[in-house]
């Protein structure tokens, strides 16, 4: 069955790919000087979009008008990140099995899971609706319904991801990423009723960003806070096969790019002043880091702001790359040129790009890769300072776990025979996985 359901969803992409969208102008307002976040908190996790196998046949693209690059550069500095939390006296230790929990069930094509700071569980459906969970019994009213916004006519397409902003016990706001009805990517913001704090106001979007796409697919979708208290925003690199565009490696592009603005000052949002491009005449102001496919799910390490990030491969190589908390922006993690660690189009021998942490092939009918999650909760101590990510198709998870020189060690620890759709984290740290077309969700156990 798993079989089948994974070739109806590569038939589906190889309709759709095969067409280019004719996209309208990229809609992007220009940047203005950034202020320092008012606030560092521990990130709030989001969903992204479901990846598939790719056409065999590259389709000229529509072109895409991208805006005027913002000649405004920030002035200020930016505040350093906050000392790092000392380790929680728990022992590590390498896994080499796990199990799940369910948790609840019944959901309509699930694509992720985040918190928003408190007990409660929110779970994204592709279509446009966000639902509530708490205590596993799912509430009947949606906390947000956008479907009649949201085109979800395609694989990677629909209501991608979600980030409650640090502060929203406070001030109610939360962040979407969804296809726009004309295929472009947009980047909105919501706010919480005031009368009902299990409602939110569809009423209430204002668009921070919207991005066009040339094809249906490689949407990228993720978005998450940082420790920063900066916004993060995952790019694909717009589609077909073999980036005909060769977005990955244009600085000039959103697209093949993960995103970082600062939503607290601005309007609608400002720059962060050590954003690596603000200074560069040819770079958008909005990139952090290049080189990227179809970022599938990226998250931060909650105990010292490490980025996870899952890059779904082109043919053949799945890869997993990780950026230290506090480094700087401006990496290059290499696609176009390279699938994984190897050589795939243009120049290989271009200095400076960054090595996935771990990879995998499409044998065993492994073929798009879907992040995880380091586990830093409390529940299951023998999961501690493990990472865990999963094919999206075999439904195969691993785990990766420091090998104690400076490189990081990987393991099957689980088939789990369903579509992973997404990982999710809870306020406590607790690591969740979505089946997205058994519509269910699990935690994670040993």
């Amino acid at each position: 069955m798993k079989k089948i359901i994974c070739l109806i969803s590569l038939l589906t992409l190889l309709l759709t790919a095969c067409f280019a969208q004719t996209v309208e102008e990229i809609t992007v307002t220009p940047p203005v000087a950034a202020a320092d976040p008012t606030e560092t908190a521990v990130p709030t996790e989001t969903a992204v979009p479901v990846p598939t196998e790719e056409p065999t046949e590259t389709v000229a693209p529509a072109l895409i008008e991208e805006p005027d690059q913002p000649t405004e550069v920030p002035t200020s500095t930016a505040s350093p990140p906050t000392e790092t939390p000392e380790p929680t006296a728990i022992p590590e230790t390498a896994v080499d099995q796990v199990s799940l929990v369910s948790v609840a069930n019944g959901f309509f094509k699930p694509l992720g899971l985040v918190h928003a700071g408190d007990e409660r569980l929110f779970v994204l459906e592709q279509p446009g609706l966000i639902k509530i969970v708490i205590d596993g019994v799912v509430l009947p009213t949606p906390y947000l319904d956008i479907v009649e916004r949201v085109n979800s006519n395609g694989n990677e397409q629909g209501l991608l991801g979600a980030a409650f902003h640090p502060d929203y016990a406070n001030n109610g706001r939360f962040f979407l990423n969804y296809t726009h009805e004309d295929g472009s990517t947009v980047i909105a913001e919501y706010q919480v009723s005031e009368a009902d704090a299990n409602l939110a106001e569809a009423s209430s979007e204002r668009v921070l960003l919207k991005i066009g796409q040339p094809y249906p697919n490689h949407n990228g979708g993720q978005i998450a806070f940082g420790p920063d208290g900066y916004l993060y925003i995952g790019m694909g690199d717009g589609g077909s096969q073999n980036d005909p565009l060769n977005a990955g490696q244009d600085t000039g592009s959103l697209l093949g790019a993960i995103l970082r603005i600062d939503v607290d000052n601005g309007n609608p949002y400002a720059i962060p002043a050590d954003n690596p491009y603000v200074a560069d005449e040819n770079g958008r102001n909005e990139i952090w880091s290049i080189g990227w496919r179809n970022p599938w799910r990226f998250s931060f390490d909650r105990l010292n702001g490490d980025m996870f990030i899952a890059d779904v491969g082109q043919n053949q190589w799945e890869e997993i790359s990780w950026q230290a908390g506090g480094t700087a922006g401006g990496q290059n993690f290499g696609w176009r040129i390279f699938e994984g660690t190897n050589c795939y189009l243009d120049n290989c021998s271009t200095p400076n790009l960054v090595s996935p942490i771990a990879e995998y092939n499409h044998s065993g009918g492994h073929c798009s890769v879907t992040g995880g999650h380091m586990y830093r909760g409390s529940a299951e101590p023998a999961l501690y300072g493990n990472y865990f990510f999963a094919d999206y198709c075999s439904g195969v998870m691993w785990r990766l776990f420091p090998d104690g020189r400076g490189g990081w060690d990987m393991a099957e620890v689980m088939e789990t025979e369903f579509l992973v759709s997404s990982f999710g984290e809870d306020v406590n740290g607790e690591v969740y996985v979505v089946n997205q077309i058994g519509g269910e969700i699990y935690r994670l156990a040993p």
